[in-house]
């Protein structure tokens, strides 16, 4: 009771009217990391595309296919997108002496741990939706694997 209502204004006066601009602040790098992703993503399937288009060789095919399973665990390829979320050391610096938040790098491994998560995901459901179209017609396996980026980037 006696803590009651000196926190209830704490938080009514020094932290709610904050949290909308930390928020806005801080999804600043968080999105630009998980469009990051995206567009790692959608890269790396259309040189697929490009490559089968070039050579029409099913072969190939499986171990680029095979690659992009790996693709969440190349370290050299997803680091552009871990950078985009190592701005939120700067932005949490300033919010770590204003609201006493002391697991920076936490947070920061976190959001990297989830746009692994997210790459894990996209790979895997490429892989079990395009599965069945390598039994198909080469002439249709191009189109059928830009159709299973899209679904997937959707």
């Amino acid at each position: 009771a006696t803590v009651s209502e000196p926190a209830q204004r704490c938080c009514t006066e020094d932290i709610q009217p904050f949290l909308a601009s930390i928020l806005e602040e801080l999804m600043g790098p968080v999105s630009t990391g998980f469009t990051e992703v995206r567009s790692l993503f959608d890269k790396e399937v259309n040189e697929i595309i490009q490559d089968f288009q070039n050579t029409n060789d099913i072969t190939k095919l499986k171990e680029n296919v095979d690659q992009l399973m790996k693709l969440p665990f190349n370290s050299v390829k997803m680091e552009p997108c871990y950078l985009k979320v190592n701005l939120l050391q700067e932005l949490l610096q300033d919010l770590k002496s204003r609201f006493k938040i002391y697991n920076i790098d936490f947070v920061i491994q976190r959001t990297q741990n989830f746009m692994q998560e997210l790459m894990e995901n996209a790979v895997y459901t490429f892989e079990q939706l395009f599965s069945p179209s390598r039994q198909a017609d080469s002439a249709k396996v191009a189109t059928s694997i830009e159709k299973v980026k899209l679904r997937v980037l959707k």
